[in-house]
């Protein structure tokens, strides 16, 4: 039977209004609308002409109710589609947990400065580390926005307890690990995120007689930042990877299941599951295999 909440996920995915995927489908334009409100059940057929369309498999719109973002942490909340694709990686990150032990959330107290929060996660005045590693380790779930979504900013928001980071796909290597270190600080409830990340990157006792790359920042926001007008170029040569995700699919493969198997067990394509994962791990995951997972794994993230 037809998940209506399903469907609507699946529609606003894609960036399509009711009307496009009625044409496409090949189905009156108002059924959709009734399909979404649950006021009128689609026969079987017509499911599988829905999720054709939508580019899901049929299983997909069958499943039982998706996960809804608790709160969105941005001044503009991100569009509908970034939106569906949170909530897709939302239930990836469930289905995890039923797998693995993962770091619980260890964030500081609400409003903890810059200096306090590297205090509390015991960092030096040095270079942050991995900005995306440092995040997981300390129980924020990281995840990409899919490609189409790269005019999404980074956001976050919090699901259960449990924080979530959204990156976008289309930012430079130091552009992604400073909208890290915002979304560290809207987590946190700053009201001057920009300013939070930057002492947090930088701290301003530590500048004097560095450039941006020792910090691993833009030339242009460490300028800005030091107030000096002449640094050498240069700069991050990738994006940071995540060291839980690329440990999950290590082990997953290790107990014989493939990416394309997971993407089965959360009624994906394997192109959406990419997605999630887009610029976290090295390479894209390649498919094959049908066994599934043995036991459940520990991971231990050491940053």
């Amino acid at each position: 039977m037809l998940t209506p909440s399903r469907l609507t996920l699946a529609r606003t995915r894609r960036g399509l209004t009711a009307a496009e995927l009625a044409r496409k489908a090949g189905v009156q334009a108002r059924a959709i609308g009734e399909y979404e409100r649950g006021v009128r059940r689609p026969k079987a057929a017509t499911v599988e002409l829905l999720a054709g369309a939508l580019g899901f498999p049929g299983t997909f719109l069958l499943a039982p109710e998706p996960p809804r973002p608790q709160s969105a942490l941005r001044e503009a909340p991100p569009t509908a589609q970034a939106t569906a694709a949170a909530q897709l990686a939302i239930e990836f990150n469930g289905w995890l947990e039923r797998l693995f032990v993962l770091p619980q959330p260890d964030l500081p107290r609400p409003r903890t400065s810059p200096d306090g929060t590297r205090e509390c996660w015991r960092l030096d005045h040095g270079p942050a580390p991995n900005m995306v590693q440092l995040l997981e380790a300390h129980g924020v779930r990281v995840f990409s926005l899919p490609v189409d979504c790269g005019a999404q900013e980074a956001f976050s928001c919090w699901h259960n307890g449990t924080p979530y980071v959204f990156l976008t796909p289309a930012a430079s290597p130091e552009q992604a690990r400073f909208d890290a270190a915002v979304q560290l600080a809207v987590l946190l409830g700053h009201d001057a995120p920009q300013e939070f990340a930057d002492e947090f990157l930088m701290p301003r006792q530590r500048l004097r007689g560095t450039d941006h790359r020792h910090w691993h920042v833009a030339r242009e926001r460490f300028i800005k930042r030091a107030n000096v007008l002449s640094l050498a170029h240069g700069g991050m040569t990738r994006r940071e990877t995540s060291k839980l995700l690329t440990k999950v699919f290590r082990v997953l493969r290790e107990n014989g299941t493939t990416p394309l198997h997971v993407a089965k067990e959360l009624n994906l394509g394997l192109e959406e599951l990419n997605g999630l994962v887009f610029g976290l791990v090295l390479t894209a995951l390649p498919g094959g295999g049908e066994p599934g997972p043995r036991g459940r794994a520990r991971l231990t993230l050491v940053h």
